[in-house]
């Protein structure tokens, strides 16, 4: 149970991150909303890819991990327009 939680943690940070790399530009996000995103997408790839049959291959799981680093771009990108875009103080510019 411990090494299932701590494994998700490791593998969505490296997935999170592998997300932010690959989205061009600049992404205002925190680390944590990273780490979280990263979580997700391999939680959610995971499930996506035993659906379709792939999440269980002989040797490494390419394309299981491909949907997952997909889905980080994705939520990446969702993420940083949900909160990198918001103006500091909380003001609305006009």
């Amino acid at each position: 149970m411990i090494g299932t939680i701590l494994w998700a943690l490791i593998a969505g940070t490296i997935i999170g991150m592998l997300g932010r790399l690959l989205l061009p530009g600049r992404q205002n996000i925190s680390i944590w909303v990273t780490i979280g995103v990263g979580v997700a997408a391999a939680l959610l790839g995971g499930i996506i890819a035993d659906v379709f049959g792939v999440g269980e291959t002989a040797g490494i799981d390419w394309i299981r991990h491909a949907i997952q680093v997909g889905l980080a771009v994705l939520f990446v990108y969702i993420a940083a327009r949900l909160t990198g875009s918001r103006p500091a103080g909380g003001r609305t510019q006009r």
